[in-house]
């Protein structure tokens, strides 16, 4: 008899004895030798649960080989997941091939133990040998095997399909556990009309499965079914509006997301977080901001994830003081400063201008992944250090950090901003022949902008006219400012037409174009461009804003914008200053204050 067996057996009689008792009776001592039993077995369970190498595992095994426990189902079971948290599986089904009679439970921890380890072929063999030993699979059985499926590629829906019919054979398909992991597979195979199926077919739905449904139907972008299923679900809980929210998020539907976030009775910071989020996807920083206000009012702690999205904000808005608040929190509640939180705030720290500050978050991080070193050479490239984002990029390879598409933008743009044609072209040859990554728009933007930069303007249009992409309006913009800055009236014609078909509406480029007639007095061209766009109906584009960060709040300003409360005496202060500008002589052209 396994301990497990035992224990069941002792504590059903001690339930009788104890029911049965007389008040002043004492309650019944356990026999010493299965005390003894029972204190071996806790010991070997205890120091299973310890086991994080796999040397403690053999250390493990070989107690349960003195004491003669290999045979004990209960034991077993935990050997095997204990090997499976550390991907020792190999140890797994080498001790469990020496069980003379393993139990489906034994079956059972080895299936989840593939799973967990990505071997679906041998957790497919595992449930043939549990068969064949004329066991009966459990909901855990299958729980696992249909996750297995998930893991043979493309023939994995043939196989699941399959493992379906099984459930239905063992009379396990009413499982609300199989189900739900039926309804995720389906949906990892594209197939979200037969996760609806096995949902609408189920008899009975707990929470879990409800939230499944709704959450595959918002992953599958179908968020009108998923908002019909969240109507009708009883019982709703906080991970089920955080689903939808999460799907509404995900589409960048941010008026739904904020109705849906309002009529939440309960929040939990991955509420509070998704919000955050959503508002920060969609450009909307100051309104992530404004959210993350109204979570410390409500005393929710943050966690990791919804820092860093804070700090991200942050960083958009170049609210360096907010920043470095974040920063204090970071450090005074004992999170640690791991590559999330870090690439975060070296990210902050140089888009708010203290690349000082950026510089020893970097250096103070022990472990640094590839987003860090992006940040920080993006940092270098931006505050025009190109040779030391360039020296950054060379510590990079030597401490064997792969680089991807994102690095390569930043060392084409630290080249672009300091003039290193040469630098470039290496490193742009470099990215596809050494590195293998086809160049992308953004890479083919910074070319452009580097050779423009440089006058090279009849090679950047050559490498337009190569490109292996169709360009966008960037590529040709940046060239149309090359053409300013050197005066290429021929080359900007092409730039502008293609603009024109690309962003017919954009008033930028017509802009552009007029300035580099008026620089060399060509007036009629000016003129007759002007009157084109009116003939097209293109008008000025909207004007452009900024902000500024006082007192650790945010304020956003708008050209001829009067919206702001204080818009009075604002402007009354820059009268003075530009008073004060006129006297010294010293005033920049075309500075309006209207």
């Amino acid at each position: 008899m396994s301990v497990l067996n035992v224990w069941d057996h002792i504590m059903e009689k001690h339930f009788r004895l104890h029911k049965l008792k007389k008040p002043e009776q004492e309650p019944p001592c356990f026999p010493p030798t299965i005390i003894i039993m029972l204190s071996r077995a806790n010991l070997i369970v205890t120091h299973l649960k310890q086991c994080s190498k796999i040397r403690d595992l053999d250390s493990a095994l070989g107690n349960m080989i003195k004491v003669a426990a290999t045979q004990d189902c209960f034991l077993m079971n935990q050997f095997i997941t204990a090997c499976s948290s550390v991907g020792a599986t190999e140890q797994a089904v080498s001790a469990a091939a020496q069980m003379e009679n393993p139990n489906v439970f034994v079956y059972n921890a080895m299936l989840k133990g593939f799973v967990e380890n990505r071997r679906p072929v041998e957790a497919l063999e595992c449930y043939i040998q549990l068969m064949r030993a004329q066991l009966s699979p459990t909901s855990y059985t299958f729980s696992s095997l249909v996750k297995a499926c998930s893991f043979v590629g493309g023939d994995g829906g043939r196989v699941g399909e399959s493992v379906h019919g099984q459930i239905w054979r063992h009379g396990l398909a009413s499982s609300v556990f199989v189900c739900t992991t039926l309804i995720e597979f389906y949906f990892d195979l594209d197939r979200i009309g037969a996760s609806v199926k096995v949902f609408d077919e189920m008899p009975e739905r707990d929470v879990f499965a409800w939230t499944t449904m709704v959450s595959c139907l918002a992953r599958a972008g179908d968020l009108s079914s998923a908002r019909r299923l969240f109507d009708l679900m009883p019982g709703r809980n906080v991970a089920t509006w955080n689903t939808l929210l999460g799907g509404y998020a995900r589409l960048g539907d941010v008026v739904s997301a904020e109705l849906l976030f309002n009529q939440m009775h309960a929040k939990d910071v991955i509420s509070w977080t998704t919000m955050i989020n959503c508002y920060s996807q969609n450009k909307k920083f100051r309104e992530a901001l404004g959210v993350f206000n109204e979570m410390t009012k409500n005393e929710i702690p943050p966690d990791e994830v919804t820092l860093a999205s804070v700090i991200s904000a942050c960083a958009h808005l170049g609210a360096l003081d907010l920043g470095k608040e974040i920063h204090y929190y970071v450090m005074q509640n004992g999170f640690e400063l791991d590559v999330y939180i870090g690439s975060s705030l070296i990210d902050m720290y140089a888009k708010c201008g203290s690349l000082e500050r950026s510089l020893l978050v970097f250096y103070k991080l022990r472990d640094k992944n590839l987003f860090c070193w992006n940040s920080i050479i993006e940092g270098l490239a931006v505050h025009g250090y190109a040779e030391e984002a360039l020296a950054m990029f060379s510590k990079m390879k030597r401490e064997r950090i792969k680089p991807n598409g994102v690095t390569f933008i930043s060392i084409l743009s630290a080249c672009a901003h300091s003039g290193l044609v040469e630098e470039g072209r290496k490193w742009f040859k470099s990215m596809t022949c050494d590195y293998h990554f086809p160049p992308q728009l953004e890479h083919y933007g910074c070319m452009v902008d580097l050779l423009s930069k440089a006058g090279l303007l009849e090679e950047a249009l050559r490498l337009i006219r190569t490109m292996n992409l169709e360009p966008n309006a960037v590529i040709w913009g940046a060239l149309l400012g090359g053409c300013k800055l050197h005066r290429n009236f021929e080359i900007a014609q092409i730039a502008v037409e293609e603009l024109m078909v690309l962003e017919p509406g954009n008033s930028g480029h017509y802009a552009l174009l007029v300035s580099l007639h008026t620089q060399v007095n060509r007036w009629s061209d000016a003129a007759n461009i002007r009157w084109k766009m009116k003939e097209l109906g293109v008008e000025k584009c909207s004007p452009g804003s900024s902000w500024i960060e006082v007192e650790k709040r945010v304020h956003q300003f708008a050209a001829s914008d009067k919206s702001h409360h204080s818009s009075v005496d604002i402007l009354s202060v820059l009268n003075q200053l530009d008073g004060q500008l006129k006297r010294a002589a010293n005033r920049p052209p075309g500075l309006c204050l209207q």
